[in-house]
Parts: C-alpha cells; sequence; structure tokens
C-alpha cells in the first residue's frame, strides 16, 4: 500500500513517468538480462504496459523505532522494484548516447521511463542532445514536460541548464528570461542570462559582467556585446587581460586582447607576444591609450626566459621613464611573479620595485609568498602586501594567518591575537596553526548525538539519494556525484550527518567526508576523517615504519578512499599510482604477482603506495612536508625548491611557497589531515607546527625515483 499522506494518482504518475514520487519508498532491486532487454525491444509499448502493471509490490513493515502515522498506524511502504527489461534500456541508452546513436536512444527512451530512478536518464539525454544541434528545432514541448514531471529534480535543474545556455545561443533572449535562474548554475549558464536581460533592455551593470565571466564560448559572446555596448569598456577589460597574461593563458590573453584592441592593433599584439624585445626596438615613447598598454605588454613579457637580468637592465635604461609609472610598477611586479613562481631569491628584490601598485589578488599573493621565503622577512613589506589585496581575498585564512604574524613580528600583539582567534576555530591547515600561535592545545571537536534510526530511514527514502546510490552501483561517477549533491545542496546539519552515515553503509567514502564537511555546527570527526578498511591501510603503514596517520591523510587527498578512483593523468586506486611508478615499484620490492590491471586491487595498490612513499621519504631526509610534496608532484620538484633556499625556514613557509598550485594545496591538506587521523587514532593533541618541522637548504641532488 502507499504510504497515507501520499495520494493514489500522485503515485501513478511517479511511477509512469520513472520517480520515486512517495517517502517511504525502498531502494529499488536491479538487474537485467540480454534476453530481457531484446524482448523489450520487440514489442516496445506492450512492454510498457506490462511492466507499469508490475511496479507496484508489497513492502515489509514498519522498521522498529520509527515513528508511526497519524492516528498510531504504522505507515505503509512502498517497495518499487525496477523492471530488468527497463534498467537494461537505461545501460543501453547510456552506451547509444555515448557512440552518438541517436535514433537507437530515441526507441529506448520510452522504454527506460519504466525504471522509478533511473528511467528519466534516457530522455535527458536525447533532449540534451537535440538543444546542441543546431540543424534541429528546439523541442519545447517536450523540454516543458521533462521539467514538470521531474521537478525539484537535479536533472529537471540540469536540463533548464542547457535549454538556457542553447536558448541564448540562438538568439531567444525572451525564452531565457522566462525560464530564470537555475540551481546549480555555472559560468555558461550565467553569462546567457546576463545577455539575454540585457538584449530585453534590462540593466546589467559591468561586475556582474565581470564577476559572472569565464573564458567559454557562452561569455565570449556575453562580453562582445557587453563592449560593443559600452557596459563595459577598458576600465574592466585591461585588469583582466593582465590577469590572464600573468597565468600565462596566451590564447585566452588574445581573445581578450581582440576585444580591447582594434586590427592594426592585433598586429601589434600578435607581433610583440611572438618577440617583445624585437618589436621593442626602436619604437617612440608611446602616446595613446591602447599603445602604452602594448609597449607595457611587451616590457612584462620581458620577464618570462633566461635573459631575466639582462632585460631587466633595458626596461630599466630604455623605457622606465617612458611610459607611466603605474604602468613600469606592473612590468616590475611581473619579474618579480615569474622569479617567484621559479623560487628564485631575488623575486622579493622585484616586488619591491613595483612599489604600491595595486596588483591582480594572484600576483599579491606570490609577492607575498617571495617575501616568506626570505632570509630575514620585512614583515610590514609583507602586512603591507596583504592590505593591497581586495577584501574577499585578504579575509581568506592563508593570509589572515601570515598577516596576524606580521603583526605579531612587528609588536602588535594584541591585534595578532585577534586575527588568529578569527580563524582559530575552523578545522584546516590555518585553523590549527592559528590555535597554536594562541597557546591551545589541540582537541578534536565534541561528537555530534549518533544518527537516529529515523534520521537514517529519511535519508535512505530520499530520492535524490537513492538516484545517486544507484549510479554509484552502477559505476556511473559523472553522474552519480552531481545527483548527490543536488539532494543534500538543502540539508540541516542532521540531515547531512544522515546521508553521511547513509554513504558510509554504502561503501561510498568520498561522499562521506564530503558530505559531512558540510555541516557547521555538529561535525563528526569519523565521518569527516573516516579511516575504512578495517585498519589495514594502517597495518601496511606499520610492516615499513610508515606513521599511519600520514598515510591515511594522503589517502584522504589523493583518492577519498575511492578504490578505483583514475585521475585524469592516469594515476589510479586508493593512493593514485601512475602506471610506470607502480610498475617500477613492483620490480623494486620484488612484487612477483603484479600485473597493471591489479594496481586498482586494495593490497596491491596500498601495497605498492606505501613502499614509494617510505622511498620518497627516506631519500627526503625523513621530512613529511618534503615527502608529500614528492608524491604529488615527483620526488626531483622539492629538491629543487629547497635548493633555491638561502636558510631555513618554516615547514608552513615551504609549504606555502610551492610554486604548483595543486601541489601547494595537496601539502597543506595532507599535513592538516595527518595531524587530525593522529589525534584520532591516539586520543593524544598532536601539533601540526612540530609535523611540519623546519626545511633547510641543501644542494640539488639526484633522486633515483619515478
Amino acid at each position: 500500500m502507499a504510504p497515507a499522506h501520499c495520494s493514489r494518482a500522485a503515485l501513478w504518475l511517479a511511477l509512469s513517468v520513472g520517480l520515486v514520487g512517495c517517502a517511504g519508498a525502498e531502494r529499488p532491486v536491479h538487474s537485467a538480462t540480454a534476453a530481457d532487454a531484446s524482448s523489450a525491444t520487440a514489442a516496445p509499448g506492450l512492454a510498457n504496459a506490462e511492466l507499469r502493471q508490475s511496479l507496484l509490490a508489497p513492502g515489509p513493515p514498519q522498521q522498529a523505532g520509527l515513528p508511526a502515522a497519524e492516528g498510531g498506524a504504522a505507515p505503509a511502504t512502498v517497495t518499487l522494484i525496477t523492471p530488468p527489461v527497463a534498467r537494461q534500456a537505461v545501460l543501453d541508452a547510456r552506451e547509444a548516447m555515448q557512440k552518438k546513436q541517436w535514433s537507437r536512444l530515441e526507441g529506448l527512451a520510452p522504454l527506460a521511463q519504466a525504471d522509478p530512478v533511473l528511467g528519466a536518464y534516457a530522455e535527458y539525454w536525447l533532449l540534451r542532445q537535440q538543444l546542441q544541434d543546431s540543424s534541429q528545432p528546439v523541442p519545447d514541448a517536450r523540454l516543458q514536460r521533462f521539467m514538470a514531471v521531474n521537478q525539484d529534480a537535479y536533472l529537471a535543474d540540469k536540463l533548464k541548464a542547457d535549454w538556457i545556455v542553447a536558448a541564448a545561443r540562438s538568439g531567444n533572449y525572451a525564452l531565457v528570461n522566462r525560464l530564470g535562474p537555475v540551481v546549480n548554475s555555472n559560468a555558461h549558464v550565467e553569462c546567457s542570462r546576463l545577455l539575454s536581460q540585457h538584449m530585453a533592455g534590462e540593466r546589467v551593470k559591468s561586475v556582474q559582467v565581470m564577476a559572472a565571466f569565464q573564458p567559454n564560448r557562452a561569455c565570449w559572446s556575453m562580453l562582445d556585446q557587453m563592449e560593443s555596448s559600452k557596459v563595459v569598456g577598458w576600465k574592466e577589460l585591461e585588469p583582466l587581460l593582465r590577469a590572464t597574461l600573468e597565468t600565462n593563458k596566451t590564447g585566452d590573453a588574445q581573445r581578450l586582447a581582440a576585444v580591447m584592441f582594434d586590427t592594426t592593433d592585433m598586429v601589434a599584439y600578435a607581433a610583440l607576444m611572438k618577440n617583445p624585445k624585437k618589436w621593442l626596438a626602436g619604437r617612440k615613447p608611446p602616446r595613446s591609450r591602447a599603445d602604452i598598454e602594448l609597449v607595457t605588454i611587451a616590457l612584462s613579457r620581458l620577464a618570462y626566459g633566461k635573459e631575466r637580468s639582462e632585460n631587466a637592465a633595458y626596461v630599466e635604461s630604455a623605457w622606465s621613464k617612458s611610459i607611466p609609472k603605474p604602468n613600469i610598477e606592473w612590468v616590475w611586479s611581473q619579474f618579480g611573479l615569474v622569479a617567484a613562481l621559479n623560487v628564485e631569491q631575488d623575486a622579493a628584490a622585484w616586488y619591491r620595485r613595483s612599489g604600491n601598485a595595486r596588483l591582480t589578488d594572484y600576483n599579491h599573493a606570490w609577492q607575498v609568498r617571495a617575501e616568506l621565503r626570505q632570509p630575514r622577512i620585512d614583515w610590514d613589506w609583507v602586512a603591507k602586501s596583504i592590505r593591497r589585496m581586495s577584501a574577499g581575498q585578504a579575509a581568506e585564512p592563508v593570509w589572515v594567518y601570515w598577516y596576524a604574524r606580521a603583526l605579531a613580528a612587528q609588536g602588535n600583539q594584541k591585534a595578532a591575537a585577534q586575527h588568529y582567534e578569527s580563524i582559530a576555530g575552523e578545522l584546516s591547515f590555518y585553523g590549527q596553526l592559528a590555535s597554536e600561535e594562541l597557546g591551545k592545545t589541540p582537541v578534536l571537536p565534541p561528537a555530534p548525538a549518533v544518527v537516529s534510526a529515523a534520521e537514517l530511514q529519511a535519508a535512505k527514502s530520499n530520492p535524490g539519494l537513492q538516484r545517486a546510490i544507484q549510479l554509484f552501483d552502477l559505476g556511473w561517477r559523472p553522474e552519480a556525484v552531481p545527483e548527490w549533491n543536488f539532494a543534500i545542496k538543502d540539508m540541516s546539519d542532521r540531515q547531512l550527518l544522515a546521508a553521511a552515515e547513509l554513504a558510509r553503509q554504502e561503501h561510498i567514502y568520498d561522499r562521506v567526508v564530503n558530505t559531512s564537511l558540510r555541516t557547521e555546527k555538529e561535525i563528526d570527526f569519523t565521518q569527516r576523517f573516516i579511516a575504512p578498511f578495517e585498519g589495514r591501510v594502517a597495518e601496511k603503514a606499520r610492516l615499513i615504519n610508515l606513521d599511519p596517520a600520514w598515510v591515511y591523510g594522503l589517502i584522504r587527498q589523493e583518492s577519498r578512499f575511492i578504490t578505483d578512483a583514475r585521475s585524469r593523468v592516469g594515476a589510479s586506486g586508493l593512493m593514485q599510482l601512475m602506471p610506470a611508478t607502480a610498475r617500477w615499484v613492483a620490480k623494486k620490492i620484488g612484487m612477483k604477482d603484479f600485473s597493471p590491471s591489479s594496481v586498482n586491487d586494495f593490497d596491491t595498490n596500498t601495497v605498492l603506495g606505501t613502499n614509494y612513499l617510505s622511498m620518497v621519504l627516506s631519500n627526503l631526509n625523513g621530512s613529511q612536508v618534503l615527502a608529500t610534496a614528492g608524491y604529488n608532484a615527483g620526488p626531483g620538484r622539492p629538491v629543487q625548491w629547497r635548493s633555491k633556499l638561502a636558510a631555513p625556514v618554516e615547514g608552513a613557509i615551504f609549504a606555502e611557497t610551492i610554486p604548483f598550485t595543486e601541489t601547494r594545496l595537496y601539502v597543506k591538506n595532507v599535513m592538516s589531515n595527518a595531524t587530525y587521523y593522529a589525534m584520532l587514532f591516539t586520543g593524544k593533541p598532536h601539533s601540526l607546527k612540530e609535523r611540519l618541522g623546519t626545511v633547510s637548504p641543501l644542494p640539488q641532488k639526484r633522486i633515483d625515483l619515478p
């Protein structure tokens, strides 16, 4: 029977469109065979009719401990059984989508609808393709029906986003404005909406345009129109072009330059980007705004390459008086930035030549990092550099911490303590360090109340979580993760804890961590820092004298405990081993039964991963900071970065000044994770500062590790 609060009509509608429509539905059972699929395909109309007749089945009695329905009666539970034919149709539909077999997908979509959990995916893939194919008319009625039937579901929101982008691309701005916002927005959607609002006569502000812009097709169209309509101009575009050049995204920079400059200037731009010194040779001091900017960009490009010192002398002698002071200060900041990204000691000196210029946040960050690597840190310069950041960046824990350190070094202990206190409660790398600066004993937050049976059952009955779990079961992580995230977006702390506990029961460990991380007041460290696999990781770590807390901290960052995780560069398994590294380590330790296909096997991956980590640690003088960086970026890189130090630095400074963004964040997260795991495993306080230690300069040496 259906639950008392769900009408028979509503239940039938939910079943007929392939959704779980009523609370209390249990997780569907699914299995399928090729024979089922072929028989259903032969007569789809008959098969669908028969399937719908079989969807309802008697449910089990109310579980013990769950609340009763009104009047004291136990609520009935509906078990939605997924017909094997329907599930196979979903599987086949995904294959058809991946192979771009659109006519086959069209035939499978009606049959897949009888899958009450995943049936909507087939039609979504079909409608998405039709939106992307400009040669086909947009199926407006079908899109509206899909969103009405699947309202409040992830796929409806995703399809709406796709529809907005397609409508804006075709010039149907009125439709975009009628569709309105989406829950899970992105730059494509926001740029499409801003363009449509502007084209409909609504006022759009330049700050909105610049906040939404990302280098994608929809945003380029928006930016072209906004520049043409003078919503944005040189004031907004010049900083964006410079910021893009700073990150060396030359393709995007050229596209931006084309928005700013005319055809003649673009010829000059192309020439100076190819050979800036040749383009500058013999030129007279610039007069127009465009010429000044072109010369400024050309001078900044002289910071790249091996002739930086000679080029700097040329800039000083030939051009320092020929362009405005703010422009030449930005040029010197580029010399500082390139030197900082190469962890060279002269970076701070170049930055000091940039004076008090307001730079991009990215550049100010490296201005601070360059100073932190100095043998004698100018803390006043650190403080001034952080004050010149935007308010948003200066408020980030990393810069709050280093600003407090600067204040303390200048003798302002009271103000420093206030800044430390503002982040000391944050469960993060800099929250931990700030707490230690205040002299607080590191402690774990109090454990929340255990998730109740009723709370867990509510999570199990959530249609979005049900869909996500079945997608995870199929190995469809690209679909499963956004489904899960959409389902938890508005949950309270208690609901999030229950959802995380459900993920734990289902062995979906990355969702345990990421879901629990969203709680604000009730914090369960056994979820946030889950240690699965019944101690088998710790056992392998201890066998080769590795710190189990550090190994767990690394795995948490590498794979979130997904055994079959695979990175974009091909690293595999819990410890994200590259194929060549796995083969090398297997040979080195004499693993007889190794094969490339076994890298995702738990035992194989952890044995190889812990042994490789131990080798890296041994080659890097036992420093966990250096070894963590080496595990991520290659063991030779931290050796190179260390060799360029002029004096010993705190481990925190070494970590913060790693020039690779991914590795810098990775090291900070792993070291923070390891400290929390150590506290969980021992029940005792542990110091992050002690774990980070000190990194001393040593000559570069060859590391014979892959």
